[in-house]
């Protein structure tokens, strides 16, 4: 009989520990800029986040047509919600990428440019294979949140030679 208790104790445990660990995001309605504690949210990125690049590596020497692959820890990457969004819509705590050829990271909170030297991966993609002219280049992979606004300290940049 003490060993059901006991095994029936640490089952319940087990199942607390889990719940408690769960992290489900908020309905979007929920994560608004309408405060401006929730517009500062959406511009610091989260304590420890970055954005990266998986490929290629910084100094790396390329050939023309390689693929381009980007990473987030502690950040997530979404789609950006289709239709117009308005700023008191845009999702804290969450973005998409942009990668900016032969430019610097942008400050926090700017829009990123809709045009060159900006791309936008809106659908939350990662990746993309680039056709480049041979010599040194210098790409940006920074986070953006719906408004395509920088997130602070959401960007990495790297300088490669293509072949």
């Amino acid at each position: 009989m003490a060993t059901r208790i006991v095994m029936g104790l640490a089952v319940s445990a087990l199942a607390l520990s889990v719940a408690a660990c769960r992290s489900e995001t908020p309905p979007a309605e929920s994560q608004t800029a309408s405060t401006p504690a929730a517009a500062d949210a959406s511009h610091t990125g989260h304590a420890g986040g970055k954005v990266f690049f998986v490929s290629p590596k910084n100094g790396e020497t390329i050939k023309s047509g390689h693929r381009f692959e980007f990473g987030s820890d502690m950040y997530p990457i979404v789609p950006v919600p289709e239709g117009e969004v308005k700023p008191e819509a845009v999702r804290a705590g969450m973005g998409h990428f942009h990668l900016g050829v032969d430019a610097d990271c942008l400050p926090a909170g700017a829009t990123i440019p809709k045009a060159d030297p900006w791309i936008h991966f809106g659908t939350g993609s990662n990746f993309i294979e680039m056709n480049l002219t041979p010599g040194p280049h210098k790409f940006s992979v920074q986070a953006g949140d719906d408004l395509h606004r920088t997130v602070e300290g959401l960007c990495e940049t790297i300088s490669v030679t293509v072949q």
